[in-house]
């Protein structure tokens, strides 16, 4: 029997893997468990895709070297060679992936981003050791990837397939994958009917072949496999638009007008719904979503998260996005209707510990001139801070900063439905 890559490497990382993580995260161990069981299958399946791809080779060959099982903390956002092999792997379909995860597992897109680096990592740097450890070449860690691909398909969690991780072609190159495996065409040769002619009293028309004839079964066999194969797709449709959910949000294109005063739509789709409730802040109700900013944020510091970090080093990567703070279009100094009852949240979970600092962090898509990007960005983050100010929590706000599209990860010729997991305000704790 192949070996199991997903569970040999579940068995590397231990169970205190996830209170690591959820606890560097600011989410919750739940979440974080859920996130993890789907970025496994889809890494290991991109890998076991790529098995002859010299980067795949290169890094699962070194990964001993690079000593990444010894050092997960460090295998986040800023490790070069994990971003090179994701982009390797998934080229610009990466948003996609990130956006998935993060909402089948109800946890930020930062969080999700940061898992994907942090499970790639421990994923090669798992499969590294095995093949340390049995002696592998390239040639045989190319064909125990290969192995792979009878099992993934089985592994993937409930409710997550491949195909919903929104990335087109790219899914349908797997031979894994779950949902190309519904319904795939039939190819067979059309058997041959020989057709001969004869002539009848007055006539020169050829035989009709009669119910005994090869051909003839066709005729009744093929329509009824065809309406079989299309009942069953409608059926599978029907589950998935009554498990699918989408609500409009509106939300700030981050871009400034250009020299012809044009301007974008600044209407956004996000996927699932987020239905406001209460959120507990040490006994006081605050208007949230469960997952949402302010729930990340109590968790975070009823956990002691806050009080146990050493220095800023560790919280630096760790930020929160509004849910519901929103600029008017082109504007930093106007906020849309609705978005102040999010910062009123924000100021109460300061006031309930004042010891905790935070940091406000601006950022844009990569379209437009990056120079009125960046300054748009870092005077937004300024407004916040100064409106945070004003309500009395200004010695909190130790920074705000605008950061452009320097942290931006889609495509300027994406779509602005697509490229909006740019464009957003943050905010994260700091030391």
């Amino acid at each position: 029997m192949s070996l199991n890559i997903i569970d040999f490497i579940k068995g590397q990382l231990g169970s205190a893997f996830v209170s690591q993580a959820a606890s560097q995260l600011g989410e919750s161990e739940a979440g974080t468990s859920k996130a993890i069981s789907g970025l496994l299958p889809v890494i290991v399946g991109g890998l076991a895709n790529n098995s002859d791809n010299t980067a795949v080779l290169d890094s699962i060959s070194n990964a001993s070297s690079e000593g990444f099982l010894g050092n997960l903390s460090d295998t986040g956002a800023d490790n070069s060679m994990i971003s090179g092999l994701l982009t390797s792997i998934f080229g610009d379909k990466l948003s996609g992936i990130i956006n998935t995860i993060a909402t089948y597992a109800g946890i930020s897109n930062n969080s999700s981003s940061s898992l994907l680096n942090l499970v790639t990592g421990a994923t090669v740097g798992s499969i590294g050791k095995y093949a340390a450890d049995n002696n592998l070449d390239r040639s045989g860690i190319s064909s125990l990837l290969n192995d792979q691909k009878g099992v993934v398909s089985t592994l993937l969690p409930a409710g997550l397939s491949l195909a919903s991780l929104n990335v087109g072609d790219w899914a349908k190159r797997y031979e894994f994958d779950n949902d190309q495996d519904e319904i795939k065409p039939v190819t067979h040769e059309e058997p041959k009917v020989e057709v001969t002619r004869s002539v009848a009293d007055g006539g020169t028309f050829p035989d009709r072949p009669t119910s005994s004839e090869g051909g003839s079964i066709w005729k009744w066999l093929l329509p009824l496999l065809l309406l079989i194969a299309a009942g069953y797709f409608l059926w599978k449709q029907c589950e998935k638009k009554e498990t699918t959910t989408t609500t409009t949000v509106s939300g700030d294109s981050l871009n400034t007008v250009n020299d012809t005063m044009s301007t974008q739509n600044d209407t956004t789709t996000m996927a699932t719904t987020k239905v406001d409730e209460d959120i507990d802040l040490n006994g006081t109700a605050l208007k949230g979503y469960k997952g949402g900013m302010e729930d990340q944020m109590i968790r975070f510091l009823q956990s002691d998260g806050y009080k146990n970090a050493k220095d800023d080093s560790a919280l630096k990567d760790s930020w929160y996005d509004f849910d519901h703070v929103n600029f008017k279009i082109n504007s930093s100094n106007a906020l849309e209707a609705g978005s102040e009852g999010q910062l009123q949240n924000l100021v109460a979970i300061l006031k309930a510990y004042p010891d905790a600092k935070i940091k406000i962090g601006g950022y844009t898509d990569k379209t437009g001139d990056e120079a009125k990007n960046l300054k748009l960005s870092t005077d937004r983050a300024n407004f916040i801070k100064d409106w945070l100010t004003k309500q009395g929590v200004g010695s909190q706000v130790i920074a705000a900063d605008g950061y452009g599209s320097e942290f931006a990860t889609v495509d300027a010729s994406a779509s602005n439905e697509e490229r909006a997991v740019d464009r957003k305000m943050s905010v994260r704790f700091a030391k």
